[in-house]
């Protein structure tokens, strides 16, 4: 049934999409295995528009099943917690990429699990991330990016936030499509995560040591 779920969404259809993940739902489907088929689709779904098969609208349309379906989620993957937040994460895709599917998946999971998220959006210069940080005082920053040239931005972002006197007040983790061990050296950066879960986990981990 996820391969249905996941054909609706590559193939733009919204209606059916959302009919699927309701009906994976009903028959008691892990939420967990329902983001990863949403994940997926996403990940063709900009493949196609790296190849110049999709267009910004496509892209949007994903975009925009991917929300209605974590919105029917997050109820589901929310954990017990007090009023207050967890903890902050200020989320961002850097300078010089529009993608915005990961760290969108990313932002969801945070918030779903108690933490306060201030997301950025993408194509965010390095000052904008070192404002940011200045007035939201996050512990931790996530940085996303698909493309290659996002390296050099995020390798920026980061000499930047240290320029600024704030590096030692933030732990930082980068991601995206092509981001490797190798990037996360390069970068600056303190870990990456080669999926939206490990972002989570990466989270917890230094924010309270969950």
């Amino acid at each position: 049934m996820t391969e249905a779920l996941v054909h609706a969404m590559v193939e733009m259809q919204e209606a059916a999409a959302l009919q699927r993940a309701r009906e994976l739902l009903d028959t008691g489907t892990d939420p967990m295995k329902i983001l990863d088929a949403c994940s997926s689709a996403m990940e063709t779904v900009g493949k196609r528009f790296e190849k110049g098969e999709y267009f910004l609208p496509n892209l949007m349309m994903a975009g925009e099943m991917m929300k209605q379906i974590s919105e029917m989620l997050k109820p589901l993957l929310k954990e017990e917690k007090s009023g207050a937040a967890r903890g902050k994460v200020l989320m961002g895709t850097v300078e010089g990429d529009i993608h915005d599917i990961g760290k969108n998946i990313v932002t969801f999971l945070l918030e779903a699990n108690g933490f306060e998220v201030r997301d950025l959006g993408i194509d965010q210069s390095p000052q904008k991330f070192v404002e940011a940080i200045q007035d939201f005082r996050p512990e931790v920053v996530g940085m996303s990016g698909l493309l290659t040239l996002a390296f050099e931005s995020m390798k920026n972002t980061i000499q930047a936030i240290e320029a600024a006197g704030l590096r030692k007040k933030v732990r930082i983790m980068i991601g995206g499509g092509q981001v490797t061990e190798q990037v996360k050296d390069y970068t600056g950066a303190d870990a990456y995560g080669p999926d939206a879960v490990v972002g989570l986990r990466l989270t917890k981990k230094w924010i309270g040591g969950q």
